[in-house]
């Protein structure tokens, strides 16, 4: 869930708007920009008619425009209309941005102004964004956390009358990481395939998605876990022969995060599914599938010395120490490490 400082969630905005209850002015900035551009658009279909949005939609752009620009712009009257919007893009670029203190203090009732600020935010210390909240809303769309992909996914896909099995929520957050946009746009296309009503398994995923179920670092991570040493070999091989399939970092980033909940799972108070869940925040599934296993199968001194394996071979991929081996070649030695 996307939150500002203040506590205002993307759900809320989304509830206002569709109730007619309309800002005059929304500041909308953040790492994340899925939940920017959403509430942009949102507003715009539900202020403005189709036929309305001709003469009553202007769109502005930060590093093309000025902040007296946008003011003026705000300070229209609407055509046949009873509102306006003005929609601010790449509003991180915008020259003289202090002006918009100014016009918060009076905006027009009649004029509903969207500035969207992306991989960024406004310094709350100045006066723009105190008058700004004052008078409408700055919101703050923080970029998730991984662990927190499967509840967007499954909120996701619950909207569009759909249900994910686990590992197929899994794969694909694995896969595409926190780029929600990506990840929707992913979803829709599984979504159009299967239709409403279903269920996503992992092999729809690999279908639509085009994730190879067998190799793929989920399926190398639970071969690890479970000591799997002929899987975990032929997934390996299989990134060694095909070098444009396979990047190593995203991979060496995956089993990173791996262990080091792993080693923080030998530390939890409670030793249960539940417990070591919690701990973790992770899913019950996950623990149950992924760091129970693991637990039986390494120590926490073998886990120690994994994780600094792991670092030793992030930096020979990027060449520290002269290393001349392929990434393929890296993975091997360092499978062959965990695994002995």
């Amino acid at each position: 869930m996307a939150k500002k400082q203040t506590g205002v969630t993307y759900e809320d905005i989304v509830r206002q708007v569709q109730n007619g209850d309309f800002k005059p002015i929304y500041y909308l900035m953040g790492e994340e920009g899925y939940y920017i551009d959403k509430i942009s658009d949102f507003i715009v279909e539900k202020a403005l008619n189709e036929d309305e949005r001709d003469f009553n939609l202007t769109i502005l752009y930060g590093p093309q425009t000025t902040g007296e620009e946008v003011v003026n712009a705000a300070k229209r009257y609407p055509m046949m209309a009873e509102r306006q919007v003005v929609v601010v893009r790449e509003a991180q670029n915008l020259p003289h941005k202090e002006v918009l203190a100014f016009y918060a203090q009076k905006p027009m009732p009649s004029t509903v102004l969207v500035l969207c600020h992306k991989n960024g935010k406004l310094d709350m210390r100045t006066n723009v964004a105190k008058e700004i909240q004052k008078s409408g809303i700055v919101f703050e769309s923080a970029r998730l956390k991984d662990y927190q992909l499967p509840g967007f996914v499954r909120s996701y896909v619950k909207r569009k009358r759909l249900e994910i099995e686990p590992d197929a929520c899994e794969i694909l957050c694995e896969h595409v990481g926190a780029d929600l946009s990506r990840l929707a746009s992913e979803l829709d296309k599984v979504v159009m395939a299967i239709g409403e009503g279903s269920s996503i398994n992992a092999q729809a995923i690999q279908d639509y998605v085009g994730i190879s179920k067998e190799f793929n670092s989920f399926e190398l991570q639970a071969a690890l876990a479970e000591h799997d040493i002929m899987k975990a070999a032929r997934i390996v091989n299989y990134f060694d022969s095909n070098p444009k399939n396979f990047a190593i970092q995203p991979t060496l980033a995956t089993l990173f995060k791996f262990f080091s909940d792993l080693m923080l799972a030998y530390y939890s108070p409670v030793k249960t599914e539940e417990g070591i869940a919690g701990w973790l925040n992770q899913s019950t599934w996950q623990v149950r599938k992924n760091i129970i296993p693991a637990m039986r199968t390494f120590t926490a001194n073998k886990v120690y010395q994994i994780i600094g394996e792991i670092r030793r071979t992030d930096g020979a991929s990027k060449g520290v120490g002269g290393q001349k081996t392929t990434d393929g070649g890296l993975l091997k030695e360092l499978v062959y490490f965990i695994l002995h």
